[in-house]
């Protein structure tokens, strides 16, 4: 079946990987490989409390090139891979707007985002940061604007953000941007029907959900119309999809739903994106993810790989969603193939430092939750964190996902950088240095640094020499590779049970594989269209509440360490309770 043959794709991708090219920049490695959220320069807001936000994305590929828009950032940014990426300032754009939008027609990129009296910008050099009016005065009162230009050339523009309007849809004059006809509702909620549009960080509030974020693509003559719910700062924040052949409808709602989810992990949340395919035909969404703490709007950026199967479904797939994960320099096939085996080391292994804070203790360093940190006492230099592996380990990549505690920064200026001293050791005595940014000037709060050849390490330190402002404190010391046991068994004793007054509502249960640190919990409408994925850790049951009722659905689960991934063959189905 399918999913099997892309999980088994998964697992022996670090054996058996299709070629990605290896680039080096004036004697420094390129990274080839990203790690979610993303590894960019997140602003601070200009408004209290003091914390970093990105959110609704947007990424055009222009000139096979590709441009990423989000929300309050302060600029935009450019990558030739995907993977690395550089800001570019602009005074012309209204960067404190909400929910940007970007579209590519007649060899100019054109941009908008949500106003009380919105403007629609152009440019056929965005590199250069200078952009022109096209349109001074949009006709359309919205929020959350989206534009497709259709094969015939003709473009649509499709809006909506609110817990009782509907998703709207209208054509534009390709010149003067005049709507040809009136808006045509397209979709609304039903969240007694869709479990996925419930609130709350489990799906399991009352409130009507907010639907917002549309975004359109076309796809062997079917629009793929899709929409976020149930609201930004809940771990449900997905995207759904809706399917026509017309770009204003009428729109049927997909089988596979939401089809970008990443209900739990380190960092959640896969919701109001925008879908786009790459140079190679690749298809990709970036999505927003949540940490939601010190603000509802404390937010960041995930990128997925996206696919349309042999049936023309959409899909995106989040397994594994924050562990590394190869750029291709070619056409996949599966998400196997980006993929290089390299499994998460650090998870509540010893950790030592030099101070800590009340309610932030050392033990939430690298418990896996992105919305729990520690910090020490200070941002003083010296300030550092220890790790023990608890053994000798194959290590090919960290990420340092750093908090602002304390935190008074404002929006962007020279002195908010990291810099830092990255060690390991296979003694704890003998120390060599893994990453030197004790002279960087780069504000990168969850900084990746994949490394050009695996070292061996049981021992991690980071030693702080600036913080930006506040506290020295970290959400995340995340260590990737291959430890040297062995990989766990297979899970069994899975057990199914949907609830019969509330068929969107699932709880399953299983026997602990010996070994396993954690779970992938895949499910979906048939055999070969098991798409969603669910990570937990220490813990054999679960419930799940975004279910459609009316939808029968199928369920297996893998158990993981940080040896590999043991794929179950073991399927149950789950009928809808009649």
């Amino acid at each position: 079946m399918q999913i099997y043959k892309v999980m088994i794709a998964f697992v022996l991708a670090a054996c058996v990987a299709p070629v990605f090219a290896q680039v080096t920049i004036a004697g420094k490695h390129s990274q080839t490989t990203i790690c979610n959220p993303l590894n960019l320069s997140y602003r601070f807001c200009l408004d209290s409390p003091s914390r970093r936000e990105a959110a609704d994305p947007t990424i055009v590929n222009f000139k096979n090139e590709y441009y990423l828009f989000a929300s309050k950032s302060g600029g935009y940014w450019h990558s030739t891979d995907l993977a690395n990426w550089q800001l570019i300032s602009t005074a012309d754009l209204p960067l404190e707007d909400y929910a940007p939008a970007a579209f590519v027609m007649r060899d100019t990129l054109f941009f908008m985002a949500s106003a009380g009296k919105p403007v629609i910008y152009k440019t056929a050099d965005p590199q250069s940061g200078k952009w022109q009016v096209a349109c001074p005065a949009f006709a359309i009162g919205m929020i959350d604007p989206a534009f497709l230009v259709d094969d015939d050339g003709r473009l649509y523009f499709y809006y909506g953000c609110s817990n009782i309007n509907p998703i709207y849809g209208v054509e534009l004059d390709t010149v003067t941007f005049a709507p040809l006809g009136k808006p045509v509702a397209l979709m609304n909620s039903n969240k007694k029907q869709y479990g996925w549009e419930r609130k709350g960080d489990y799906n399991d509030g009352t409130d009507n959900p907010w639907i917002e974020g549309a975004w359109v693509n076309k796809q062997n003559g079917k629009y793929y119309l899709q929409y976020a719910g149930p609201g930004t700062e809940y771990k449900s924040y997905a995207d759904a999809v809706y399917v026509s052949y017309s770009p204003l409808g009428p729109y049927q709602l997909a089988p596979n739903n939401p089809f970008s989810s990443k209900p739990e992990g380190f960092i959640a949340g896969a919701g109001h994106g925008s879908t786009f395919k790459d140079i190679y035909g690749n298809y990709w969404h970036i999505g927003t993810m949540t940490i939601s703490q010190k603000h509802m709007f404390e937010r960041r950026l995930g990128l997925f790989p996206t696919f349309f199967d042999g049936d023309g479904a959409l899909y995106t797939y989040t397994g594994f969603g924050d562990f590394p994960m190869r750029m291709p320099r070619q056409k996949i096939k599966s998400p196997g193939d980006l993929f290089p085996g390299w499994m998460l080391l650090s998870y509540k292994k010893q950790v030592q430092v030099s101070s800590e804070s009340p309610g932030h203790e050392k033990s939430l360093l690298n418990d896996e939750d992105v919305r729990t940190f520690w910090s020490a006492q200070t941002g003083n230099k010296g300030e550092w964190a220890r790790l023990d592996l608890g053994a000798d380990c194959s290590i090919n990549a960290v990420q340092l996902n750093f908090a602002e505690h304390l935190a008074q920064a404002r929006g962007r200026n020279d002195s908010l950088y990291f810099a830092y001293l990255l060690e390991y050791s296979t003694d704890d005595k003998n120390w060599h240095t893994l990453a030197d940014k004790t002279n960087s000037r780069d504000d990168l709060s969850h900084d990746y640094i994949e490394l050009e050849k695996a070292v061996k390490a049981r021992y991690l330190r980071l030693v702080n020499h600036h913080t930006p402002s506040g506290n020295f404190a970290l959400a995340g010391f995340r260590v990737f590779g291959k430890g040297g046991g062995k990989v766990p068994a297979e899970v069994t004793g899975l057990a199914v049970n949907r609830l019969s007054n509330d068929a969107a509502i699932v709880n399953l249960q299983w026997q602990k594989a010996p070994g396993a640190t954690g779970y992938n919990i895949r499910y979906g409408t048939a055999p070969g269209k098991m798409y969603h994925v669910y990570q937990v850790l220490d813990t054999a049951a679960l419930t799940i509440r975004s279910l459609n009722q009316s939808e029968t659905y199928y369920f297996s689960i893998d158990a993981f360490n940080d040896a590999g991934v043991t794929t179950s063959k073991k399927v149950i189905v789950a009928h809808p309770v009649q």
